[in-house]
């Protein structure tokens, strides 16, 4: 295989995205961390400019995440007939038109209605870098990948940020600013490789691609996403009810909660030039034995607190790191991504209903020892991909080094 190939180079020495792309890239998930937290913050001056219940005013992001995974399939079955640059553009438009509806909405049901076209956008946005970034670096993938995922971080810890530095009344103006941000970003297109490079050929021996795996694999995958996703949000939605009944005020879990969602942010930032040495499996392996030893940890009220951040670190890297390595192990699966990122926002919506449920029938102070269970399936899930989906282009030492100097030409 050539370096040219190894760099997911699709033709012509051309780099699946431009320097000014990529910058564009992470600007674009800056934007959309910041929309998807800014509809909380805003909830107080929703409800009285359209007179509506928490509940109304809560519609809001579910109309969002319907919208986003919509957007996701919508933009998978549009890849194989549509450019990158069109399904792109496309996506940025809608954001910016669903953004401005929203904003500027006379009515409530129309303000749900530019959420949810917000929503379709940001389901394409992230599924399309997502999977550009995930077979556009080569072995620099995962890492790139943890890069573009911890600007979404930055975004929803900005947003929430933004509206307590304004108001809340100024709502209608950030969404707005966020919509002439996506439209600029539509200039950076010619930027993005219009097809992808085609998939690498499955190894000969023995691979983890041989028709027998393929679904299994996917399963797994899909249930790493989904058991991961429902651990952060059930420790994001969770962790304060917990840490005020083993006796913590509320201004310490509400800071404890903030520090565990910058965790989340931090955790990619760092492992980003970890994963140019180490395996993808070796750092899932990690991460989910991780999330286990910090929950146990949280059990413990002296260190509650410090473990739901050890468990953000852990958690952070899963989504990013995975993502290459499934389109690694199924390489001729295109919709295999789809049904990954498309699981992680469904793990999202209807994992906090059911935990919550658990918790009604439980003490709270249960909570980390219920997400310790999910932890240690997703441990053994871990444990069972590397055995039966080996990540050859993931190996540490020299041979990376050398990966790293092939894949340059890609920037």
């Amino acid at each position: 295989m050539s370096a040219t190939r190894e760099a997911g180079l699709p033709e012509a020495g051309r780099p699946v995205l431009t320097t000014v792309a990529i910058a564009a890239s992470l600007v674009a998930f800056v934007v959309i961390g910041a929309l998807q937290a800014l509809y909380g913050p805003a909830i107080p001056a929703l409800r009285e400019e359209y007179g509506i219940s928490p509940a109304g005013a809560g519609l809001s992001l579910s109309a969002h995440f319907v919208g986003a995974l919509l957007g996701v399939l919508i933009y998978h079955v549009l890849r194989g007939r549509l450019n990158n640059r069109v399904l792109l553009g496309g996506s940025y438009l809608l954001m910016a038109a669903g953004a401005t509806l929203f904003a500027f909405s006379p009515s409530w049901n129309l303000a749900l209605t530019g959420t949810f076209v917000i929503g379709l956008g940001f389901g394409g946005i992230d599924y399309g870098l997502n999977q550009l970034f995930a077979i556009g670096f080569g072995r620099r993938s995962t890492a790139m990948l943890n890069v573009l995922n911890g600007h979404f971080g930055v975004g929803a810890i900005a947003g929430p940020a933004l509206i307590g530095w304004l108001g809340a009344d100024r709502y209608p103006q950030i969404f707005l600013g966020i919509g002439v941000v996506c439209l600029l970003i539509l200039a950076t297109l010619g930027g993005v490789a219009a097809r992808e490079p085609e998939p690498a050929p499955a190894p000969a021996e023995g691979g983890a691609t041989s028709g027998a795996r393929v679904l299994p694999i996917i399963a797994v995958f899909i249930g790493i996403y989904v058991l991961h996703v429902a651990i952060e949000t059930g420790v994001g939605g969770w962790e304060p009810t917990h840490l005020e009944a083993v006796g913590y005020g509320a201004a310490t879990a509400a800071t404890a909660t903030s520090a565990y969602w910058a965790a989340m942010t931090i955790g990619r930032f760092v492992v980003a030039p970890l994963s140019l040495r180490w395996s993808a499996p070796s750092i899932l392996i990690v991460c989910c034995a991780g999330m286990a030893g910090f929950l146990v940890l949280a059990t413990v009220p002296a260190l509650a607190p410090y473990a739901y951040f050890g468990v953000g670190l852990m958690i952070a890297p899963i989504f990013p790191t995975c993502l290459p390595w499934l389109n690694r192990a199924v390489p001729g699966v295109a919709a295999a991504g789809a049904y990954v990122i498309a699981a992680s926002m469904i793990g999202g919506v209807a994992f906090p209903p059911l935990l919550g449920g658990v918790i009604d029938t439980m003490d709270v102070k249960a909570l980390p020892l219920v997400l310790f269970g999910l932890a240690a399936v997703c441990a053994a899930l871990s444990l069972w991909l590397r055995k039966n989906a080996p990540d050859p282009d993931g190996v540490s030492g020299p041979r990376n080094a050398g990966a790293d100097r092939a894949d340059t030409v890609s920037m």
